[in-house]
């Protein structure tokens, strides 16, 4: 007890002694409020000010807060419902593969190889597990480093983009939009709107559209790449950007691009390849490597180094692919046939060209060897012949005597869609009108060696007045055998000849030997003052080639829908009904032989094989002509200015027929020299000279009477025609 005690003694005393420590606070006086009592601080404290603020915050940070997470919740309701809504509006992934509006036509040579595409070329649906991993790579690579990683969208990205944008002064969605390749289908597909003519101008109006970088579209991308995300794998994703995407050339789709390019699927081709490929998804027309080959290499070069970065290529591939860089094949780095393709695309029905919405094969007559004959002869002849810098053009046809076109040199410059001189231009054909006057007078009984007057010549045109034609060298020759009028292309003899036989028989020979232009009525119709194309004027000449018979150009043996094994169109041949008789051509193409051999037409003789063919000038030069065959082929030649300035210094006898040697020399080599269907007549023996028969002409030795009757019959229609 004693030691509790004192225990609790001591804590008696230890809480004594700490209240003695404390002082005692005054009391004070009853009544009397204390002198010096504090005021307890709000909580916080600070000063009325402070406090004021402090209070103000409070109230526009609640007011903030409670607007922030309701327009967020209300922003993810709308997310939501729109993402559910586009997710229920996707359709399965094979119907998003081909996206195209329209089809496509391609066309094939005589051999079966394509050599021309117009139209969407679409190739065939790859997928991202059977493509080529290099080009799986390095679509990533370039398009979208993250893509399987993200979302849908990429806020790294976006930000980026804007950063760049502002900092180069555009926009914030101007240029560079950040988007993620989930995005970019989303755009590909056009937010799920399908095309419809009726609403848009056209396709490219369309797509223009779908592409618009506005704020408005980009929130619009936003639930439609979560629906994809959620309705698709990130490979079936790549799988639409894949087959979708514009590639350059009138290619959609890697795969048709692969074999547009370089003449394989997309799912062989190597890295360069592949990088080259990727790289045209930023400006499809600008690095497409079939315009410029070289920046093509330069923006391969930069997808490599992504790859590289990304870990996508090893060592010995990245300085293989630095070393050997991606080039076109043979048919993409010497495209032929574009004027060809332009001419069948206008021919053949617009329904399954122009407005398909199929795919089209088209199996044609052209012949790339031809093709290259032609353009390298008229490349040849305007750098060695023509001064540099002249601006005039010209036009080649080369085809078969039952009508198969087999080439088509529109013009200088190869472009597509560009003017077509070959089909298109309408011009005055000169003395190459001719053989169809010869025509009208051989196939009523006249012989190549019968005898018309070059004289002075004046018609009283009604309504006109007087007309006189005269000679390309204003000489005469008096008395000349129809061979040699034609020979020389001499004017007054030509339209004796006319007028004797009747214009409108001439027209007639003309019409139905495929001149289907509109004839002149008056007296100049001999010398050519209608005007033709150029591919009219060579099937003309290829029904004298074949022994009379009309022929109708063509350059489609079929048509079919890509898979068909039936076509829906096709023709085996041109040729059409009979126009002159089979003797007739032959004196005919014999008369237009001594044209080479003899007269205007000199310059296009060809070793080894004969030539028959006609020279053609018009009034002040403005178009030079030269038409011709072998027994192999009929080739036209044009040449003039496409604003009918007149050549200098230029006949049909002279570039033309230089230019169609060239092509010709080109076209026949390896070919077995054969001779033309031409008979040459019996020359009838004069008992004086040829050179010294003058006006008179003298008399056959041994058939007088003939020689006499029919001269006397012309001299007679003539007189009477003429007054002479």
């Amino acid at each position: 007890m004693s030691r509790n005690n004192q225990r609790r003694g001591a804590l008696v005393a230890q809480r004594e002694t700490a209240q003695a420590r404390k002082p005692a606070p005054a009391r004070a006086a009853k009544g009397k409020a204390p002198a010096h009592k504090k005021r307890k601080p709000p909580a916080g404290g600070g000063n009325v000010i402070t406090r004021f603020f402090r209070a103000i915050f409070r109230m526009v940070w609640r007011i903030v807060w409670g607007v922030v997470w309701r327009t967020t919740a209300v922003v993810a309701a709308i997310l939501a419902v729109a993402t559910f809504y586009f997710h229920s509006t996707l359709p399965d992934l094979s119907e998003l593969l081909d996206g195209r509006a329209r089809g496509s036509v391609t066309m094939m040579d005589i051999d079966g190889q394509v050599f021309a595409w117009r139209g969407d070329s679409f190739g065939g649906a790859i997928t991202a597990d059977t493509v080529s991993p290099h080009l799986k790579n390095a679509i990533v690579a370039v398009e979208d480093r993250r893509f399987y990683n993200h979302f849908g969208v990429s806020p790294r990205g976006i930000a980026g983009a804007i950063r760049a944008n502002t900092a180069a002064g555009r926009g914030a969605f101007s240029g560079a939009g950040g988007s993620t390749i989930t995005q970019q289908v989303a755009k590909l597909l056009c937010l799920g709107v399908p095309f419809d003519p009726d609403e848009w101008a056209s396709e490219a109006a369309y797509e223009a559209d779908c592409r618009r970088g506005t704020v408005w579209r980009k929130l619009q991308e936003l639930p439609y790449a979560f629906a994809l995300e959620a309705k698709f794998s990130k490979d079936e994703i790549l799988t639409i950007y894949m087959n979708r995407a514009f590639l350059g050339a009138g290619s959609r789709g890697f795969e048709a691009a692969a074999r547009r390019y370089f003449g394989r699927s997309a799912n062989e081709v190597s890295a360069p390849e592949a990088a080259m490929l990727a790289g045209l998804l930023v400006a499809p027309s600008y690095y497409a490597p079939t315009r410029n080959l070289e920046r093509a290499q330069r923006r391969a070069n930069v997808v490599i180094n992504l790859m590289a970065e990304q870990g996508f290529l090893t060592d010995y591939e990245i300085a293989e692919a630095r070393a050997h860089p991606a080039t076109l094949s043979e048919s993409a780095r010497q495209p032929r046939g574009g004027y060809f393709a332009d001419w069948l695309m206008s021919s053949a029905p617009s329904y399954l060209t122009h407005q398909t919405t199929e795919d089209v094969l088209i199996r044609t007559t052209f012949d790339p060897r031809i093709q290259a004959a032609a353009e390298e002869a008229l490349e040849y002849v305007f750098e060695t012949r023509v001064r540099s810098g002249s601006e005039a053009e010209a036009a080649i046809i080369v085809m078969s005597a039952d009508g198969a076109v087999r080439a088509v040199v529109g013009g200088r410059e190869n472009a597509i869609g560009g003017f077509n001189r070959a089909i298109q231009a309408q011009r005055q054909t000169g003395s190459a009108f001719k053989p169809f006057v010869y025509a009208a007078a051989l196939e009523n009984g006249f012989q190549p060696f019968d005898m018309v007057e070059d004289a002075p010549l004046t018609l009283h045109i009604p309504g006109s007045g007087a007309w006189s034609p005269r000679n390309y060298t204003n000489e005469f020759k008096g008395m000349v055998t129809l061979t040699e009028a034609l020979a020389h292309s001499l004017n007054i003899p030509a339209v004796r000849v006319s007028e004797a036989m009747g214009r409108e028989q001439v027209r007639n020979v003309a019409n139905r030997f495929g001149i289907r232009s509109e004839l002149a009525d008056g007296p100049a119709l001999a010398l050519g003052s209608s005007e033709s194309s150029l591919l009219d004027m060579t099937a003309a000449y290829a029904g004298i080639l074949n022994g009379g018979s009309a022929v109708r150009p063509y350059g489609m043996t079929d048509l079919r829908l890509l898979g068909d094994h039936e076509p829906l169109m096709g023709r085996p041949g041109g040729l059409g009904d009979r126009v002159v008789s089979e003797e007739t051509a032959r004196a005919l193409t014999w008369m237009m032989h001594q044209v080479v051999e003899t007269g205007t037409g000199g310059r296009a003789k060809l070793n080894g094989w004969q030539v028959a063919g006609k020279t053609g000038t018009t009034q002040a030069a403005r178009d030079a002509w030269f038409l011709g065959f072998t027994a192999e082929y009929v080739t036209g030649v044009w040449m003039g200015y496409d604003d009918n300035s007149p050549l200098t210094g230029v006949t049909g006898g002279g570039l033309p027929a230089t230019i169609w040697a060239e092509t010709m020399t080109r076209v026949h080599r390896g070919l077995e020299p054969r001779p033309l269907p031409m008979e040459e007549p019996v020359a009838p023996e004069w008992d004086a000279p040829v050179t010294d028969r003058g006006a008179e002409g003298g008399t056959r030795s041994g058939a007088p009477e003939r020689g006499s009757a029919i001269e006397d019959a012309i001299r007679g229609v003539l007189g009477g025609i003429f007054g002479n």
